[in-house]
């Protein structure tokens, strides 16, 4: 049986997050055994966007949601989002410089507030990487269990 290319999606907007904790957390799960996708990184030139997305979240165990201000802006963030929920993903949400209050995605608990007005960075990746993993763990033993 072929593997997916990756085993956790990650699902954010670019212009808010990319170049600060979701190169972190991707890096961070790289080095924990985890196959991360990260769009600048797992994808090239050429390639075409919505074939190469869809494929990597129907093929992933868990998807990371980096909830940030521009978030719901993006129609990409929102049909990844809706191709997690729709396929049954399990979803770790990570809210970045926002409050779960202040988006339209309502109803979500996940890692910000404290660590992210104290910005460190360090410690949101650490537990969210390691939610990460518990749930790669458990999505893999459900799927032996059936």
């Amino acid at each position: 049986m072929v593997r997916p290319a990756c085993d956790v999606f990650i699902n954010h907007r670019g212009i808010d997050t990319k170049r600060t904790v979701v190169r972190l957390l991707y890096h961070h799960l790289m080095k924990q055994g985890a196959r991360p996708f990260l769009d600048a990184i797992n994808m090239k030139p050429g390639d075409k966007l919505f074939d190469n997305i869809d494929k990597a979240i129907l093929g992933c165990k868990v998807g990371v949601a980096v909830f940030s201000p521009r978030y719901c802006d993006s129609y990409f963030c929102l049909h990844e989002l809706s191709l997690m929920v729709e396929s049954r993903k399990r979803i770790v949400p990570i809210f970045y410089d926002v409050k779960p209050s202040q988006l339209q995605v309502k109803d979500n608990n996940g890692w910000c507030s404290e660590l992210e007005l104290r910005r460190d960075w360090s410690e949101l990746v650490r537990k969210a990487s390691d939610a990460v993993m518990r749930n790669l763990v458990e999505a893999e033993e459900e799927r032996r269990s059936t």
